[in-house]
Parts: C-alpha cells; structure tokens; sequence
C-alpha cells in the first residue's frame, strides 16, 4: 500500500515538473488546436491552445512503472502500458497530421479502426501467453460467469476495447471533462486490483490518478493546454486494458456508463438526423455539448458527469465483491 500511494504521488508530481516545462515547448512549436466548423461556435476561443498536452501524465506513467520494476513480479501492468502506449501512438500519429495540415482531422477513420484492431489484437495474445485471460465472461452484480467460445471472445474482446478506447477519446470534449471523469475510473481500478492481490497491476491505475490530477490544474477551465488525442487514446487503452487485465470486462458498462453514453449519443443522433430527414435528437452530440447548449458551463458538467462516475464506481464496487473475495 505504501508502493500505491507513494505512486500516486510522485505521478503527480512529475506531471506538474513535465506540464511546466512541456507547455512552452509546445507553445514554441505551435501545436495549438484546430477548431471544428460544426464545432460550438463558443469554442473558437480556444483555437490556438496547445495540444499533445497528454504527454504530461504518459511520461509521468511511464517514469512511475520503470521504478516499480525493480520490485515487481507479475509483468501484466507491462502489457496494458504497452496497450495504451500504442494506442497513444495512433493518438499521436492523428494530432500530428492535424497539426501539419492545420485542420481538425488527422487519420481517417478506417485508419484508425484498423491500428486500434492490430494494437487490441496482439494484447490479446498477450494476456493469453501469460495466462491473464480466459474466454469465461465474469458479469458483475450477479456474479455469475458466462462460458464463450474463444473464438467468439477474441472477436467480442477487440470490439469491446476498439470501442472503449473511442469512447473515452469522445469524452475529450470539454475542458477537464475527460481527465476529471478518468480518475474515479482509476481509483476503481486500483482497489481492485489491490483487493486482488494484484499490486503491480495496481501500480499504473494509481500513476494514472496522480497524474491526471496534476494535469486537471492545466486542463480546467479555461485549459491552458489540451491532452490531444495523443492522451485520450492513451488514457481509453489503460481503461480497457486493465478491464482484461482483471478479467471482468463488462465492468465498462458500470466504471465507463459516461463513456458509453457520450458514444451512444452520437451515434443516435446520426441514426435519427438520417431517419427523419434533418432532425436532431440532441441540440448537439457528442452529449457533453448538448448540456453546453442547454446552458450548463464547462465545470458543471464536468462535475456532474464526475459525480455520475463515481456513483457508478462505488455500485461496480459492491457489484464485483463476490468474485474479488
């Protein structure tokens, strides 16, 4: 335990050493914003801020687990950082065609799904070869384990984790919204993990609540810096990582209800738009933007969407008691 929260507090900081020096740099390479024209048009004031800003809290995680090698045991948080690396490195790929053709739109979409599926793919070998990972399904709350084809639960897993990374990259649409709903998630993770006797497993979720608090006194409002794809496809690879690292993927449904919801609401909103001819659900997706337009400022909805987080995490929490022990 004393590993876990001198983590936490060495990650944070870090960020804050890394955010003070990475800003100007960032500043002096001008890899500001693009705005998007279908965007809030109450966002063109943040045209120009610097991105990328998630490097601050990727370093600090990284910094965090290289120490933690010297006393750890199990190699699992290696593959899920590795996960997320990758998954940062598409983020990275797609901020920096961004920043070189000056538009908002980096890799396409096709691009990215088949990076993501290549990257959740070899994870998935991954956790197989070290015995992480099972085809029996775990559902929380009514503890009960579901048997899958293997075949069946590789095709289920990568779609899942496709899913969640993009999800959580949907979040990073407010100022602080994807940072401050991530932390509960990591807390959640870290007892977890912990209660599983999985303490090297639990180092990286701990790195990862140092940091992103650290990175929120950058990032709320008004953000001095944004995490960029770069940080929020890191950030969606450790949220589904350490789900298959512990085995019990639907727990997303629970810990990531803002991520599902954020993601659903676009995806209703282009079904509906298309259905009846030029009609909107929402006022706009993804929903985070249609509070915006209904009047709420950018920290209330941070905070409510925080508070809907952890009330979440504390119900996955009772919901896994039984199979955690």
């Amino acid at each position: 335990m004393i590993r876990i929260f001198t983590t936490v507090l060495v990650s944070g900081l870090l960020t804050g050493i890394i955010g003070y020096i990475l800003l100007p740099v960032l500043r002096a390479l001008k890899a500001g914003q693009s705005i998007r024209e279908i965007g809030p048009t109450w966002h063109n004031s943040k045209a120009g801020t610097p991105m990328m800003g998630g490097l601050m809290f990727i370093i600090s995680a990284v910094i965090c687990l290289l120490v933690s090698l010297l006393f750890m045991v199990e190699k699992t948080a290696l593959y899920v950082l590795a996960l997320a690396l990758c998954f940062g490195l598409v983020g990275f790929l797609d901020d920096f065609f961004k920043l070189k053709f000056k538009r908002n739109l980096g890799l396409t979409a096709i691009q990215k799904a088949m990076l993501q599926m290549a990257v959740s793919a070899i994870y998935l070998y991954l956790l197989y070869l070290e015995g992480s990972m099972t085809s029996d399904l775990y559902i929380p709350i009514v503890n009960k384990t579901l048997y899958i084809h293997p075949m069946a639960y590789i095709f289920f897993a990568m779609f899942v984790m496709v899913g969640c990374v993009n999800a959580v990259n949907l979040t990073d649409g407010v100022d602080g919204l994807c940072g401050s709903v991530t932390v509960p998630v990591m807390i959640f993770f870290t007892a977890v993990a912990v209660a599983m006797g999985k303490f090297d497993l639990a180092i990286l979720p701990a790195a990862l609540i140092g940091g992103l608090i650290a990175y929120l006194f950058y990032n709320w409002h008004p953000a001095k810096v944004f995490m960029g794809d770069t940080g929020s496809l890191f950030l969606g690879g450790i949220v589904c990582g350490m789900a298959f690292a512990l085995n019990m993927p639907l727990i997303l449904v629970l810990v990531g209800l803002v991520y599902i919801v954020e993601t659903l609401s676009v995806i209703l909103q282009v079904g509906y738009f298309k259905l009846t001819h030029g009609k909107r659900l929402f006022k706009m997706s993804p929903i985070h933007h249609h509070f915006e337009m209904c009047g709420w400022k950018e920290e209330k909805i941070c905070l409510v969407f925080t508070a809907v987080t952890v009330l979440m995490c504390v119900i996955a929490w009772f919901g896994v008691k039984g199979y955690i022990g």
